[in-house]
């Protein structure tokens, strides 16, 4: 691993203090000037940052005494095991992930996050009980696209995920998986082999989590952002109406201001109802995939002339499942409803409710696929 500079360890120390996710260490550093400078901050000064509470603040002071500690076992772990950290500081994070609100401050990977290698990115998500169509076309569409020079991103599980990986590898290609836990699981673990080839081959795994974190269900909405962020695109390959895959596809159009495909599927099959509502709320059929390039390449061409429509419309509302009742949702999902009298971030959600930023996040991925409320910028508000 290269040597880390202070900054970045001092960053690595803050993401490991309890409650502090994306946004918060944002205003921290845009506060103080430096994620050394936070870590030096009194209680009423970091209490007078906008959006961090008396309770973050007492959170940060209690727990900073063992986070600089914690920062160097961190590191000491990722080079035992042959891995590597990049942040937001360093000029290799990669750049579209970089614009996207809310972006990780610091990436552990394995493998290679060369930003010339992986210029080119289009993500692929779908169901992971996919069916055997499913697979052929999430196999031809990573084929092409790795054959084209495209890096494909994925999240690493199976199905849809997987037939993605492998399709871009098949072709000569490269691809990064995003994972919903730290880099020392394997997740799912039939896919091991599948990851270290990936290694082999370019690509990387990838992680925004600490390294033994395990892959609890808390962990994997917030890894779709990733997946959008560091993507041009986002293909959306049989996804059913309560797939996360929509989430991702949710992040790419509206918060992230990227490309959404989708291949149709079957209309009388449950596995396809996701997908088949993107296309019918605006996004891109595809049936080729030279379509996509054919998409991007004039997408890119209107950015450059500034007359780009940005497609945040294309979910208005997306037709999910109908909306219940307040009262038919669990416990954690009411408390989340019912602080939503105004929009508020995830962090200020488990501020507010004192639950970590992983709980509140899961649980109002779930609210958001039943369309019970949507997302914002990095903002969450009730739909009624």
């Amino acid at each position: 691993m290269d040597p880390i500079s202070a900054p970045s360890r001092d960053l690595l120390a803050l993401t490991l203090i309890p409650g502090l996710g994306p946004v918060r260490i944002d205003r921290l550093i845009q506060a103080a000037g430096s994620p050394g400078a936070v870590l030096g901050m009194s209680q009423s000064q970091l209490t007078r940052i906008e959006g961090i509470g008396q309770h973050t603040a007492s959170r940060i002071i209690t727990n900073r005494p063992d986070a600089a500690g914690l920062a160097e076992k961190e590191l000491q772990t990722l080079a035992n095991a042959g891995c590597s950290m990049v942040t937001i500081m360093d000029d290799h994070y990669p750049d579209l992930l970089r614009a996207i609100p809310g972006c990780p401050p610091v990436l552990q990977y394995r493998g290679t996050m060369d930003p010339e290698s992986h210029k080119h990115t289009m993500a692929m998500v779908g169901s992971r009980k996919c069916t055997i169509y499913g697979t052929e076309q999430a196999t031809r569409f990573a084929s092409s696209l790795g054959s084209a020079g495209f890096t494909v991103v994925s999240g690493g599980a199976r199905g849809i995920d997987s037939a993605a990986h492998r399709g871009a590898l098949d072709a000569g290609g490269q691809t990064l998986v995003v994972l919903g836990c730290g880099l020392g699981h394997v997740y799912p673990k039939e896919n091991a082999q599948l990851f270290d080839r990936i290694v082999e081959q370019g690509g990387a795994i990838i992680s925004e989590l600490p390294f033994k974190t395990p892959p609890t269900s808390e962990n994997f909405p917030a890894r779709n952002r990733i997946i959008s962020g560091l993507s041009l695109g986002t293909l959306v390959i049989e996804a059913g109406r309560r797939s996360g895959a929509l989430i991702t596809a949710r992040h790419a159009v509206e918060d992230h201001g990227r490309e959404v495909f989708a291949v149709p599927g079957r209309i009388d099959s449950s596995a396809s109802g996701g997908s088949n509502d993107l296309l019918k709320s605006g996004a891109h059929l595809v049936t080729d995939p030279g379509e996509i390039i054919e998409i991007l390449e004039r997408s890119a061409g209107n950015l450059k002339r500034g007359v780009r429509t940005q497609p945040a419309q294309l979910f208005s509302p997306l037709p999910l499942q109908p909306i219940e009742p307040i009262g038919d949702i669990d416990p954690l999902g009411r408390q989340i409803l019912e602080a939503l009298s105004e929009p508020k971030t995830g962090d200020q959600l488990a501020d507010q409710l004192g639950l970590a930023p992983g709980q509140v996040r899961a649980a109002a991925t779930m609210l958001e696929i039943q369309g019970r409320i949507r997302r914002t910028g990095a903002s969450f508000e009730r739909t009624r």
